[in-house]
């Protein structure tokens, strides 16, 4: 299966991108592998004529945006993300209306629609340059993310309103059970992401995107633990880059489970990755009048990271 993937991506001449929270190998066989802020970044960039995005639609859609003249193709496009979902355009926009005169700041996790209606997006490696790229009385409508939004009030001191949405998987994170995880190993670091709950992050040592948390622990002396707070799936990375570490997954609250996955991340899988570049489907399209919308936003993103 991954000689053919190589054959058929040599023949589309195609690249393929994939987010730290696809299966590991998906990973292996990507040409790039990244957070959303590098994934979008990396698109931005790229020549080849096809770009296969193996991650969640939306971060499909963003490369389309991007990218309007290549071929985008998403390995199963029922790999939504429940973030997103979170935050139908339709409600977004009625909430900017309550709150005339408001900055909005949009996570990258959202529809196309949402981003058309927003001014600026963020990710979680550069929310808090973005946000404090802004004069302090600015009045800020942040969403769909209530978790990095109140995570990001507390460091900046802003009072932003904020939208209530979360992910699903780092919601579900125990901090009863990452304490009890760090009584077991009380050398181990705690490394978490920003979309988790305010009682998880309490007990972290580094809060950050991805890129932040595989920086820090690859930073960190040989022999050190961690304990990781976020989607699985970056554990394949941390453990490839630092094989003299240990890499402990925080498990969630109401699982017996050892690990907390996105069931939307894992749909991409060989067989799909090569069904859709032996069929050049499916493809990902947004409507030019609202890619242009939404290109706007993502575009001062990546100027003001």
């Amino acid at each position: 299966m991954k000689e053919k993937i190589e054959r058929l991506k040599k023949e589309r001449n195609a690249v393929i991108l994939a987010h730290y929270y696809a299966r590991p190998e998906i990973q292996d066989l990507a040409d790039f592998i990244g957070d959303s802020l590098a994934l979008a970044q990396i698109a931005a960039t790229l020549k080849e004529p096809v770009i296969v995005m193996c991650g969640v639609n939306f971060m499909a859609e963003t490369a389309k945006i991007l990218c309007p003249d290549k071929t985008v193709l998403c390995p199963d496009l029922n790999a939504g993300c429940s973030l997103a979902d979170s935050c139908p355009a339709p409600e977004f926009e009625a909430f900017i209306k309550e709150h005339p005169g408001h900055t909005v700041i949009s996570y990258v996790n959202t529809s196309a629609a949402v981003k058309a209606l927003s001014d600026v997006l963020v990710t979680s490696s550069n929310a808090r340059k973005i946000v404090d790229s802004f004069h302090a009385d600015e009045k800020i409508i942040f969403g769909p993310d209530r978790n990095l939004g109140n995570y990001i009030n507390s460091v900046t001191g802003r009072k932003m309103v904020l939208w209530d949405g979360a992910c699903h998987v780092h919601e579900e994170f125990s901090a009863e059970k990452i304490a009890a995880l760090k009584a077991e190993h009380p050398a181990a670091k705690v490394l978490a992401h920003p979309e988790c709950k305010k009682p998880v992050l309490l007990l972290a040592d580094v809060v950050g995107s991805t890129a932040a948390l595989l920086k820090a622990a690859t930073e960190a002396p040989d022999g050190s633990e961690f304990i990781v707070a976020t989607e699985s799936g970056i554990l394949h990375e941390m453990r490839r880059l630092n094989p003299s570490k240990t890499f402990i997954p925080a498990p969630p609250e109401d699982s017996t489970c050892a690990c907390n996955d996105c069931a939307f991340m894992k749909l991409n899988t060989l067989e799909k990755l090569a069904a859709c570049l032996e069929n050049m489907a499916p493809q990902v399209e947004v409507d030019p009048e609202l890619a242009a919308r939404a290109r706007k936003p993502i575009d001062r993103m990546l100027c003001l990271s």
